[in-house]
């Protein structure tokens, strides 16, 4: 299965509560935080609420 290496790219600071708790969920908390995570539906949902916060990367 594929895996997606997602990279935390600007603060939240400022940010809605549900967009952090979103961060959280994907084991990122401070920026340059790296995490793989599996590419499935409840990922894909999650990147696309915090799509402008983070850089998303196809792993093999």
């Amino acid at each position: 299965m594929a895996k997606l290496k997602i990279t935390l790219k600007k603060s939240l600071i400022g940010r809605g509560e549900k967009q952090i708790l979103t961060a959280h969920s994907l084991g990122l908390r401070k920026i340059n935080d790296v995490t793989l995570q599996p590419d499935n539906a409840q990922t894909q949902g999650k990147i696309k609420r915090i799509i402008h916060l983070i850089d998303v990367q196809e792993e093999n």
